[in-house]
């Protein structure tokens, strides 16, 4: 029985972790929300490597209901992170993508206009 509470401790601790990182997300703080993400996917890690696997309820396991309702409480806090971080990441891909279409923008404006007019670099006719 103790391999069940320690994995029940792993998922309250998740959980935990989960919601700190709902706070995080709501503040913008990116560096401490990708911190607590990691933490969660070590906890996760040790549970896969583990092998410990989700006992049912109907094993009649203590902590198995409260582990489901950890483990729901998890995913929920997941989506709401990704509320906030999802439109974060669509603004960054977007200026990314802004550069990148300007860089080659102005590096193919700048061989057609040397190409047009040798003597003026600048393409502006003359």
């Amino acid at each position: 029985m103790p391999a069940m509470s320690s994995q029940f401790d792993r998922y309250q601790e998740m959980s935990a972790l989960s919601a700190r990182m709902v706070d995080a997300a709501r503040g913008g703080d990116w560096d401490g929300l990708l911190d607590l993400e990691r933490r969660v996917a070590e906890i996760r890690d040790g549970l896969v490597l583990n092998g410990d696997r989700f006992e049912d309820s109907r094993s009649g396991a203590p902590h198995s209901g409260r582990m489901r309702d950890l483990i729901q409480q998890i995913l929920d806090d997941d989506a709401e992170v990704r509320r906030h971080t999802e439109p974060w990441m669509e603004r960054v891909r977007l200026l990314l993508a802004g550069h990148r279409s300007g860089w080659q923008v102005g590096t193919a404006g700048e061989s057609g206009a040397a190409e047009r007019n040798p003597a003026n670099s600048s393409g502006y006719g003359g």
